[in-house]
């Protein structure tokens, strides 16, 4: 569910991207920037880098009971547990390119200011199982934020986080059956 999330999005903002810039190559790449050993990962040097810096549970999502029946039955399942995903969107264009970078960057933050809700009327593409995505951007201190990059790089790019609320997971274990018909009761009065 999650990556399905974060590859919609990252796909819709790849379009975005490349209509406005008039490209045939993919601009957008969800990857972390370095490798586990330290190198810059080689596929995401002039691109906007998606990565997933943080999930946490919403603790105040939009509650439904999950009921299911047939043949008498009634069949409760697990409620879902709501995630907020937390995106990085940085742009990794150096040396001569970088005021091309902070290009893109500007349109990437341009796109979700114009669509900061992704639904199945406005994103038909996306995945049956997620309902909606909304992104927020996430305001960091100069402290927060040097922090993030110290975990993500250490060396800070032009970048924007955004909070995607609304994500939910939902593994459709069953908690209980029971009858969905019960008898009536009837009291005689004599």
């Amino acid at each position: 569910m999650i990556d399905n999330a974060i590859s919609h999005i990252a796909s819709e903002l790849n379009q975005h991207l490349k209509r406005s810039f008039a490209l045939n190559e993919d601009v957008v790449a969800i990857s972390n920037i370095l490798e586990q050993d330290g190198t810059v990962a080689s596929h995401v040097n002039n691109k906007i880098v998606v990565s997933l810096v943080n999930i946490e549970k919403d603790s105040v999502p939009f509650r439904q009971q999950n009921l299911a029946g047939g043949a008498g039955r009634a069949v409760v399942t697990a409620p879902p547990v709501y995630f907020n995903l937390y995106l990085m969107f940085a742009s990794y264009f150096g040396g001569n390119n970088y005021q091309e970078g902070l290009k893109f960057i500007s349109k990437t933050i341009g796109f979700f200011q114009g669509q900061p809700v992704f639904d199945h009327q406005n994103s038909p593409a996306l995945d049956e199982n997620i309902y909606k995505l909304v992104l927020d951007i996430e305001n960091l201190n100069t402290q927060d934020l040097s922090s993030l990059w110290g975990v993500l790089s250490g060396k800070y790019l032009p970048s924007i986080l955004y909070k995607v609320r609304m994500v939910a997971y939902d593994s459709g274990a069953v908690v209980k059956q029971s009858d969905s018909l019960s008898k009536p009761q009837t009291s005689v009065n004599n």
